[in-house]
């Protein structure tokens, strides 16, 4: 992601003015074929390997909820952002998926539960990472996953959240946390990168 301050995370007004040019960074759009085929295999080894019900916080305009529904899930799309969620809506048009607006620090799905939780570049923008994590976890049915892919970006104040901090938190509530390091690989952001990127993948 590209568009991060060095100095803040963005706020709500930062995301709704965003929304029209959001796709046209290779990693949020995925519009290249070669960016595209990489997020879609590591998708394919991070969530269940059977169709489920996915939620997917801080869904932006939806180009990984599309990925997701293309591999057979369900997915229930959370952002806080009118413009971002119009766009996840028309891209995702006559497929299974609904995008609510809310916060995902505390999305408004209610009572249900689902198969896997996809976070995509926001647990560094919450004022309390922990807390998020702990009403995730409580969003994932028995056996369910939890995906993160978040960074530390930026070198003069950096912005982010390093992975040795969320695997700390995340530890005491899954039972398998593995993190895997994405930095080395220019095909899921469009170029070379030098910044600390990775995921998270945790299952319950």
């Amino acid at each position: 992601m590209h568009t991060h301050s060095e100095e803040k995370a963005p706020s709500g007004d930062d995301w709704e003015a965003l929304a029209a040019t959001f796709d046209e960074e290779p990693d949020h759009g995925l519009g290249d074929p070669r960016i595209r085929a990489a997020w879609v295999g590591r998708l394919r080894r991070w969530l269940p390997g059977s169709p489920g019900d996915l939620l997917d916080l801080g869904c932006g305009t939806g180009s990984l909820s599309l990925l997701a529904v293309e591999a057979g899930h369900r997915v229930t799309g959370v952002d806080a952002s009118p413009a971002m969620l119009d766009r996840a809506r028309a891209k995702l048009a006559g497929r299974d998926a609904e995008f609510l607006r809310g916060d995902a620090a505390a999305p408004p799905v209610g009572g249900r539960r689902f198969d896997a939780v996809l976070v995509r570049h926001v647990l560094w923008t919450l004022p309390d990472p922990a807390a998020a994590l702990r009403h995730w976890h409580g969003l994932l049915r028995s056996g369910g996953r939890m995906v993160l892919v978040e960074g530390v970006w930026g070198t003069v104040s950096p912005v982010g959240i390093p992975a040795d901090r969320v695997t700390g938190l995340l530890t005491p509530l899954l039972a398998h946390v593995e993190v895997e390091r994405l930095s080395g690989d220019a095909r899921l952001w469009g170029r070379e990168v030098g910044d600390e990127r990775y995921a998270v993948v945790a299952v319950s």
